[in-house]
């Protein structure tokens, strides 16, 4: 399965670390890539099967319209651009040249992320608020094209809600662009937030939903999605360099599709036993503190294992358990963390919901190799 890599001189890795860009993201289920291959033997017009797409995918998800894009970080870019332009082709064919045109995306302190760089390649530019529905009312005025709202485990908090900022959005008459790339599981937040009030919400392809890696999804208002398609390849306009092949396309749908129809208990049940099993088995190690858990926040739902462990009795240092992790055969990726929300202490996480069945024991004799010894 992996001589392909290897060919290339590049060693596989078991994903203990989660659905991460970095790391390749998610598996594909195998109907996925049936689908992508059948694709790939015929041609079509891009613009039809990027509004057939939208079409289906919205059906799915209960959502009022959709659009297919090459990943999460491409979709904010192109829902930045969507609230500058709307549909007008000439603004779409400015950016990102945006003189005379609102720009302003409001963002809330507390919700600054590493990829939120992409807003401004549409022209956009940020306007920092504090948390506080006072500041966000005062930030508002004719430049403001947008309100940028982030859902995520990383976020520094606390935040107004979701629906204080869409009501004070809406009575402007500003839409409200969330970000919910990797609020994957639980499947409501597919609707949880246009629920809420948002116009328009992204989320990553290659990640809980198991499509292709390069792929994304928007959801949301009709009007504001045929922006954001617009402003997408093959049109020429700044999505242009964001193509998404009409293979990685079939493949979102089908992955989508999958995902819907999908037993998401069986699942949770599947990785609980992981890393109940992981949790029994490392604990033999003494001063060795292993639990489980769950990401901060309203998504990524996935349990599963913290360890700490003393490291002067253990004389394995964390970065040492790292490499020594990485560097063995096979190569295993497990997750640091820093511990911010847990009173600042160091943390190795394991992530079960990326493993292959069977793979929770050869992490967890790993584990046992180099703490234990």
């Amino acid at each position: 399965m992996s001589k392909i890599y290897r060919d290339l001189g590049v060693e596989p890795i078991i994903n203990a670390a989660g659905t991460m860009s970095a790391y390749s993201g998610n598996l594909m289920h195998p109907e996925v890539t049936d689908a992508m291959n059948e694709a790939s033997r015929a041609f079509v017009i891009m613009k039809e099967l990027h509004l057939a797409a939208g079409k289906r995918i919205a059906e799915l998800v209960g959502a009022p319209a959709a659009h297919v894009c090459s990943s999460a970080t491409a979709g904010i870019a192109l829902t930045a651009a969507a609230a500058i332009t709307g549909t007008d082709l000439s603004r779409v064919r400015r950016l990102p040249h945006v003189e005379g045109l609102p720009h302003k995306i409001i963002v809330q302190k507390t919700q600054r992320m590493a990829y939120d760089q992409a807003i401004e390649l549409s022209g956009c530019r940020f306007v920092e608020i504090d948390p506080t529905p006072e500041a966000l009312e005062a930030a508002i005025d004719e430049q403001t094209a947008g309100v940028w709202y982030v859902f995520g485990s990383g976020m520094t908090g606390p935040d107004i809600p979701l629906p204080q900022v869409t009501e004070i959005a809406h009575r402007h008459g500003i839409p409200v662009l969330v970000d919910g790339a990797s609020e994957l599981p639980p499947v409501s937040n597919l609707h949880r937030y246009l629920d809420e009030g948002a116009d328009l919400a992204i989320f990553s392809g290659g990640k809980g939903l198991r499509g292709p890696q390069a792929s994304g999804m928007i959801i949301g208002r009709p009007d504001l999605v045929e922006a954001c398609r617009l402003n997408d390849c093959p049109n020429p306009a700044i999505g242009r360099s964001m193509k998404m092949g009409k293979e990685e396309i079939v493949g979102l749908v089908k992955a989508v599709e999958i995902y819907m129809r999908r037993d998401h208990e069986a699942d949770m049940l599947v990785w609980e036993r992981r890393v109940q099993y992981i949790v029994e088995q490392v604990s033999q190690v003494p001063t060795l503190k292993a639990w489980r858990q769950m990401p901060y926040g309203t998504g990524q739902l996935y349990p599963f294992v913290a360890m700490t462990w003393d490291v002067s009795a253990v004389e394995v240092s964390y970065q040492e358990f790292f490499d020594q992790m990485l560097g063995g055969s096979p190569r295993i990726m497990p997750q640091q963390h820093n511990g911010s929300r847990q009173n600042g202490e160091p943390q190795i996480h394991l992530h079960v919901h990326t493993l292959q069945e069977g793979q929770e024991v050869v992490v967890a004799r790993r584990v046992l190799e180099i703490l234990g010894s």
